[in-house]
């Protein structure tokens, strides 16, 4: 499975400290050699301040080394900055706990973080260098792994400056990736939609620093899209949102995706098949056309399973990807915890497929579609029909499944023959007003060509 492994693209756009669970789900699966992922972690921590986690790994490398002594003296060096640091905040942290303060910093949130500042100034002479030094005291506990009392000063960092502030976005991509890491998702999902919110409205960023941005912004939500109860939901509308809505708006991260990393086409893919809200008719359509159009980018099982049900209709192809699709989801980080949602969804997608080709199907041939036995499909069918999700009936002495007719509402009739009626009326207002201009132009050139000819010329005062 190594060569539908993504960690190597994914981990582009990760901190370092992000990297970690992945690498530790891929030394669980066994994927690769367990030397190389130890030496890759030990890499990784090169540039952090975990040497204890760095001396745990150099001993599993090296069972008969000596512990090298450039860690040793490392490990002095940080506790010393640890205890620097933690000295010049203090007494802000101190301050910020008494209970006036803390009513102050709450009541920030809607309000002018200047306020806040100017009474812990004048009531504990705290100054601007000291909240400077807690962003730096943040960022250093974080880089030690204390991801919670990094989550805490960056908040408090965060309610102590105006938005404004030039620490402010990287403090809000710190904050996610400490909640992320202690997996605490409702916090993280409050923190990604913060973190949107700042790409957004940033206006002092250049169209390159934005597209590098929303790259980063669409790898990380990867966490908290695929453990948030409202994630997959959120992950399908962030992407073809503006494509099922009735307005033409661009999608910006949708471009993004298949600008910088179309490989995100999986976990789109993934989230569309599972996610029963967004799975309709229009949503797959558009899927499909994106996967076709990146097919050249980037292809793997999942795609191509959509591919061989919604282009070819080959269910024969479409049955052996669905087998592959299992060991790629067993074998994902973030996908691994929704496969069996995923199987049963991608069935009930191949089953409705078929059903709208035949109206009478063969239950042990259905199996066969399905990667089940002829038992397990009936008894699946069976259930289909119990839960009204299936007009159909099942004759056992032919062993077959009937399906009913499935005639549409007047008012569904009625939806789908209007549902592009604003936009056309939108089109043809436009059209008729940009005609409008243009003939009132050519009414005035040829008025203003008449009073040349004449000799006449228009009064101006």
């Amino acid at each position: 499975m190594a060569e539908y492994d993504l960690t190597a693209k994914l981990g582009r756009y990760f901190d370092r400290h992000l990297v970690f669970p992945l690498l530790e789900f891929l030394t669980e699966r066994n994927i690769f050699d367990e030397k190389e992922i130890l030496q890759a972690k030990y890499d990784l921590l090169q540039c952090t301040t975990m040497v204890d986690f760095q001396l745990d790994i150099y001993k599993k490398l090296h069972p008969d080394g000596i512990e090298p002594i450039e860690l040793i003296e490392k490990r002095e060096g940080i506790v010393a900055r640890f205890n620097e640091l933690s000295e010049a905040v203090q007494p802000l942290l101190d301050a910020v706990v008494t209970e006036d303060a803390a009513r102050l910093i709450e009541h920030q949130r809607t309000s002018d973080s200047t306020l806040t500042l100017d009474y812990l100034k004048e009531k504990f002479n705290i100054e601007r260098s000291m909240v400077n030094d807690l962003y730096a005291f943040a960022r250093y506990v974080y880089d030690c792994g204390d991801y919670s009392r990094a989550a805490t000063n960056l908040g408090l960092y965060r309610a102590l400056v105006p938005s404004n502030d030039k620490n402010m976005m990287s403090c809000l991509w710190g904050k996610l990736a400490s909640e992320i890491l202690m997996q605490r998702w409702d916090d993280a999902y409050d923190d990604l939609n913060r973190l949107k919110d700042a790409i957004e409205t940033s206006s002092t960023r250049s169209p390159l620093e934005l597209l590098h941005q929303r790259t980063w912004f669409i790898h990380w939500s990867l966490f908290v899209y695929f453990n948030h109860p409202k994630g997959r939901d959120d992950l399908v509308q962030l992407f073809l949102g503006s494509i099922t809505s009735t307005t033409n708006q661009t999608n910006l991260y949708l471009n993004t995706l298949q600008t910088t990393a179309p490989h995100l086409l999986r976990y789109l893919a993934a989230a569309v098949i599972i996610n029963p809200r967004k799975k309709n008719e229009r949503t797959l359509k558009e899927l499909v056309k994106i996967i076709q159009q990146e097919s050249y980018a980037f292809r793997d099982p999942i795609t191509e399973f959509l591919e061989c049900l919604y282009v070819h209709f080959d269910f024969d192809g479409a049955q052996k990807k669905l087998r592959d699709c299992t060991a790629v989801l067993n074998n994902d980080f973030f996908l691994v915890g929704c496969a069996e949602e995923f199987m049963e969804n991608a069935r009930l997608l191949i089953f409705e497929t078929f059903c709208r080709i035949h109206h009478c199907i063969k239950i042990d041939m259905l199996a066969e579609k399905l990667n089940m036995s002829p038992d397990e499909a009936e008894r699946w069918i069976v259930n289909l029909i119990r839960n009204a999700s299936l007009d159909a009936k099942i004759d056992s002495q032919q062993g077959t499944v009937v399906m009913g007719t499935q005639a549409l509402s007047p008012y569904q009739i009625i939806i789908e023959k209007t549902k592009n009626l604003f936009n056309r009326t939108q089109s043809l207002a436009q059209n008729s007003e940009r005609k409008r201009d243009t003939n009132t132009n050519w009414s005035n050139y040829q008025t203003q060509q008449s009073q040349t000819n004449t000799g006449m010329v228009p009064f101006m005062e």
